[in-house]
This record gives C-alpha cells, sequence and structure tokens, in this order.
C-alpha cells in the first residue's frame, strides 16, 4: 500500500467532507460567477450614482471652555446695620448659580433658543442678499433628488396632517397670555431641521463644549455655529448673573428712593436755617436738631447705598462667566459629506456579498427541492 494511500486512511472523515464541501462552494461560485458579477455590477452603478446626487454639506465648528468665578464678594457686613434702616436686607451677596454643562443641549433644544436661530442671518451663492434661516428653509433650500424623494414617500402622511391641523392655538386669561410661547407646525418642522444640522457636544472629563453645524454652502455653517456660540452664551451669562443682577436692579430703586428723601431733607434744613438765622428760641433749637437728625439718618443711608450699589456693580462683573475659546469659529474649505469613494466601496462590497448570497441561495432551494421530489 503506497504512503498516499495510507495518508488518505489517516485523515479524518469530517476534514474530508470539509475540503470537498471547499471545492463544490468554490465551483458552484464559479459556475454562477455571472449572477455576482452581475449584482456587483448593479450595486457599484447604484453606489456611484447615489454618490453623484447626494446633497453636499460642509461642518464648521468651535470648542469653547466656560470659566466662572467660583463663590462671590461678601458684601454687607457693617454696611447691613445702616442700610437696614432703608428697610432692606444687605447680608452677604454670594455668586449666582453656576449651570452645568449637562444642561447646554436642553438651551440649544429649548423654543426660545431656536426661535432666536430662525432669525439667523445667512448668506446663499446666487442670492444678491442675505436671508434668515427660516425664509431659507422655506424659500430657498433645495433638499435635492433623495430629499424630495423622502418628502413625498415617507414624510408625505406627516405633511398632510399638519397642512390640515393649521397651527397650534393658545387660549386663556389675558394676563397669562404675554408669558405663554405659541409655536407653529411650520416652526416646528424647521426647528426639526435645525436639530439635525446643528448640534453640541459636552465633554465633561476635559471640560470642553463643542457646537458643530453642517449646511449645504461652508459659510452657511460658521454662520450657523456663531450665531448658536453667542446665543448660548448669552443664555449662561443670563443664568449665572441673575441672582445678582436682580438684587443689583433693586438696590438702584432704593439708592434712588433714599436720593429723593437725602435730598428732601437737605433741602429742609437749609431751609429752615436760612429763615432762623437770628433766632436763638428753645424751639427754634429743638426744631434745628431735629431736621439735623433726619438729615443725619439719611445722609448715612444715602451714603452707604451708595456704596452698596457700587459694590454689587462689581459683583455682577465678578459673577459673569468667560468663555475661553479654543477653537474659533471657521469656514471649512473641504466639504464633509457626500464621501464619494467610501460610498462607492461600500455600495461594491455589499454587491457582492448579495451576489454570492443569491448564488447559495439558489443552491439551497434547489437542494429542499430535490429533497422534497425523492
Amino acid at each position: 500500500m503506497s504512503q498516499d494511500n495510507i495518508n488518505i486512511k489517516n485523515t479524518p472523515a469530517s476534514a474530508q467532507e470539509d475540503e470537498i464541501d471547499l471545492i463544490q462552494l468554490a465551483k458552484t461560485l464559479w459556475a454562477d460567477r455571472r449572477i455576482v458579477i452581475r449584482t456587483t455590477l448593479i450595486f457599484m452603478v447604484l453606489g456611484l450614482f447615489i454618490a453623484m446626487f447626494s446633497a453636499k454639506e460642509y461642518a464648521a465648528s468651535t470648542t469653547m471652555v466656560p470659566q466662572s468665578s467660583e463663590g462671590g464678594s461678601k458684601l454687607g457686613g457693617g454696611l447691613g446695620g445702616l442700610a437696614a434702616m432703608a428697610g432692606i436686607n444687605l447680608a452677604s451677596m454670594e455668586g449666582g448659580a453656576t449651570m452645568p454643562p449637562t444642561l447646554y443641549p436642553k438651551i440649544m433644544t429649548s423654543v426660545p433658543f431656536q426661535k432666536k436661530m430662525m432669525g439667523t442671518i445667512i448668506s446663499v451663492e446666487g442670492l444678491d442678499k442675505e436671508v434668515t434661516l427660516a425664509d431659507y428653509y422655506e424659500n430657498v433650500h433645495k433638499p435635492g433628488i433623495f430629499g424630495i424623494i423622502k418628502r413625498y414617500t415617507i414624510q408625505l402622511p406627516r405633511y398632510l396632517i399638519n397642512s390640515i391641523r393649521g397651527s397650534i392655538t393658545v387660549t386663556g386669561s389675558k394676563q397669562n397670555m404675554s408669558e405663554l410661547l405659541t409655536i407653529t407646525f411650520k416652526e416646528k418642522l424647521l426647528m426639526e431641521k435645525l436639530n439635525k444640522q446643528l448640534s453640541l457636544e459636552v465633554n465633561e472629563k476635559d471640560g470642553y463644549v463643542k457646537i458643530s453645524a453642517r449646511m449645504p454652502e461652508a459659510r452657511q455653517a460658521a454662520e450657523i455655529v456663531l450665531k448658536a456660540q453667542i446665543l448660548l452664551q448669552e443664555a449662561i451669562i443670563d443664568f449665572k448673573i441673575k441672582k445678582a443682577k436682580d438684587q443689583l436692579i433693586f438696590i438702584e430703586e432704593r439708592y434712588a428712593e433714599k436720593q429723593e428723601v437725602f435730598i428732601a431733607a437737605q433741602e429742609k434744613l437749609a431751609s429752615f436755617r436760612d429763615q432762623n438765622r437770628n433766632m436763638r428760641t428753645a424751639m427754634a433749637q429743638s426744631r434745628m436738631e431735629r431736621l439735623q437728625s433726619e438729615f443725619s439718618i439719611a445722609s448715612s443711608v444715602f451714603s452707604e447705598l451708595a456704596k452698596q450699589l457700587e459694590a454689587q456693580k462689581i459683583q455682577v462683573m465678578e459673577d459673569t462667566p468667560v468663555f475661553t475659546i479654543i477653537e474659533p469659529v471657521s469656514i471649512p474649505f473641504e466639504r464633509s459629506k457626500p464621501k464619494r469613494s467610501m460610498i462607492l466601496i461600500v455600495w461594491t462590497f455589499l454587491g457582492g456579498v448579495v451576489g454570492v448570497g443569491m448564488v447559495f441561495g439558489k443552491l439551497f432551494f434547489e437542494s429542499i427541492k430535490e429533497k422534497l421530489a425523492s
């Protein structure tokens, strides 16, 4: 018996079957190679079509680090006793509350923020004048062939329902109407578009915030990011210094009131002195002392409120957050989408996989038919 026959006998049966199966599969693929090639070419053409007609997108971004002073200046102390005469409490005034960065996305998706974003002035290639973002979405922007297909297939029922409903109307007392926000379905759809194109990333570990926007034109993307950055900074500052600003307004009002009291007491004292220069009666002296006392109290309160007013102005400045811009907004020079070469490669690979699957599927169904026939 030859050595080859011995090796064949020593080879496990399962290994021989696997080798036979692989050879058979390879033969099957080669026999039906036209199906694989045809399917691959079809998917390649489809991928090329998608790559050529996909809408262009440019991505712009900015990265900033919000910084704020910890705590606030301790105001009051000795001033509180005299200022309490004015009916106000000038105890220690601490800095405003700090907004955690995790709330920044909530700000950007809020209705007031997005309504302000809709008023952003952007430039459009081919137009002589700039338009607002809302006008751009409604009248200028063309979604492209795939956007049109999506609008009149998947999104068609939603558009029909929204057109029937019209707009949201808010009813209630006139007293509360000024505090309510109204939004139409058209505005809601525009805001949904904005949410898809504008995003915010919060990195709690490194402490930075990144704002990104994707638009069909490079300059538009940069303009949207810049506007979002400004509005977000304003919202954070308003939240942080709200308490200090409210206290400043309160002190300014009391300062104006006590200024009038001080001036009135000063004028009364001066008028009495002018009218009673040569009088030395006890009644006149008593009146003089009383007016002098009223003037001294008014002067002390007014003087302390003036100091408190200046101190509170400093407090507002101290509480105002500072934003360090790590990566400023710049106009992108390369498009972010579509990546045509990647799309073509993926669809070609997908076509090959589908073609191979069709060959094996055909083989599988033929084997089932043979089993059923036998």
